[in-house]
């Protein structure tokens, strides 16, 4: 019989739940039209294509930082 790997035993073991993150709910006010570029960039990698579109993203420092960047074209409720 072969010896069972980490890897194999790791599999077998039911994964640790983890805590639901927090959502933010962003929704686009104003159009990047006029702004700098970056902040334009920055609403699409938000996943916001068009005004008055909403997504929800997690709750992280990193997008903290681009909602900072953007604040004057966005609305975030929690």
């Amino acid at each position: 019989m072969a010896k069972k790997t980490a890897e194999a035993r790791a599999e077998k073991r039911p994964a640790a739940k983890k805590p639901a993150a927090k959502k933010l709910t962003i929704t686009l006010l104003r159009s990047t039209i006029g702004f700098n570029r970056t902040q334009a960039k920055t609403v699409e990698g938000m996943g916001l294509r068009r005004i008055r579109h909403t997504v929800e993203l997690p709750d992280t420092p990193a997008t903290r930082g681009m909602i900072l960047k953007v604040r004057h074209l966005i609305e975030v409720t929690e």
